[in-house]
């Protein structure tokens, strides 16, 4: 397996690292506090190519490989998870679904627009009442000529108040439990639909997160995704998606704690001397260096596997469970290191530990995906192979 970079993803680090750089660190503190950050800041994202950067040129996007996308989440996170997290919905949860399961019809209407930026995708899976045990959602879709009536909430939805298009998931039928959960696009124009913010949150605070709401919505049924009862398929294979574009972004998130770790290291004085010097200290850089390079390796791994057309839901579990659990340890170690000042909004240290929480549970909590990994352990768990495979890079 080669882990060199091609002249094209070192090109695309640089320009991604320095868009960040300028655009999104020196102001992050205050849209962090603030709640949002500048709306701008899509147009310059489709600028860069960076809304559809692995979806094929004839749908819109850049054709670049899967791990292109894992560099600019990796370079993104490293400047705020809040932008990270968005090019994980638009283009990880979304459009790559799309790309996946989508028809003809469905990828010139909905992901060409997406992947130019022209549009922002979104994904409802979620509920009050379903999260890792998504049988339990409530959310009903009931076929009514050449339409369905949709209605349901959907919970911890990122962009709700942003995205154009939402993929969203509701039972056709509920007496086939996982096999009677479909698939739909729902546009945010249509009657019956509204969303709002959650307020108060924890960490993330620069991104958009709230809930859906449907109320008779009126979904074509050339809307439906996929088959009938194939939502739980579906969902899965944009979770593998999904949660590679988290584990990426959680390797830049160890990035940006080990950079201000090593500057505040050699900036502050204990004991007559820099407190890098320090055995215990120098020990919590060397973890986070450690963590570092693991979680790049399992990601690109799990990339080269996407880019090979091989499912990869063990690899990409493996991933997304060590990367975040090593962002959340580095994070705190990175605050540590800073000791009172690590806990003010005076360092970036403490919006790093906030932002590392919210990836060790979403997409997967650490125990789903500490027991997917004993289930493959014990031959319990195998994957096979879906009616729709992701496509091979690179795309023709």
């Amino acid at each position: 397996m080669n882990f060199e970079f091609t002249e094209e993803q070192t090109l695309l680090r640089k320009t991604v690292r320095q868009f960040v750089d300028a655009e999104i660190i020196p102001y992050i503190a205050e849209w962090d506090a603030g709640g949002g950050f500048d709306p701008k800041i899509w147009k310059h994202l489709a600028e860069l190519g960076l809304m559809g950067v692995c979806v094929p040129e004839k749908y819109g996007g850049a054709g670049m490989d899967y791990n292109s996308l894992a560099i600019v989440c990796e370079e993104l996170e490293r400047g705020d998870t809040a932008f990270r997290t968005a090019v994980s919905v638009h283009t990880g949860l979304n459009s790559m679904t799309l790309m996946q399961w989508g028809t003809e019809e469905q990828k010139e209407k909905y992901l060409v627009p997406q992947a130019k930026g022209e549009k922002i995708g979104a994904f409802g899976l979620t509920e009050p009442g379903a999260g890792s045990d998504v049988a339990a959602m409530s959310s009903f879709a009931k076929r009514n000529g050449d339409h369905f009536i949709l209605n349901g909430q959907k919970t911890w939805i990122s962009l709700c108040d942003i995205a154009d298009h939402f993929l969203v998931f509701a039972y056709t039928d509920k007496e086939k439990a996982h096999h009677g959960i479909s698939a739909f696009i729902v546009e945010r124009e249509w009657a019956g639909f509204s969303s709002k913010a959650i307020k108060g949150k924890y960490g993330i605070r620069a991104g958009n997160t709230g809930e859906l709401f449907f109320e008779d919505v009126k979904v074509p049924a050339e809307n439906l995704l996929g088959e009938e009862g194939e939502g739980f398929k579906i969902a899965m294979s944009a979770l593998d998606n999904g949660r590679f574009t988290v584990a990426a972004g959680a390797v830049g998130l160890i990035q940006a704690c080990i950079e201000a770790s090593v500057k505040y290291c050699k900036e502050r004085e204990t004991f007559g001397k820099p407190i890098g010097e320090h055995q215990l200290v120098g020990q919590m850089l060397a973890k986070m260096e450690a963590g570092y390079e693991m979680s790049r390796l399992l990601v690109y791994r799990a990339g080269e596997l996407k880019n090979k057309g091989v499912r990869n839901t063990r690899e990409t579990s493996l991933a997304k469970w060590q990367a975040c659990d090593f962002a959340n340890k580095a994070a705190d170690d990175a605050v540590q290191i800073h000791g009172a000042y690590g806990y003010s909004d005076e360092y970036p240290v403490a919006r790093y530990l906030r932002n590392s929480k919210a990836p060790v549970i979403y997409e997967g909590t650490r125990e789903i995906h500490t027991m997917m990994q004993a289930d493959y352990v014990l031959g319990k768990r195998a994957d096979k192979k879906l009616r729709r495979m992701l496509p091979s890079w690179p795309f023709e």
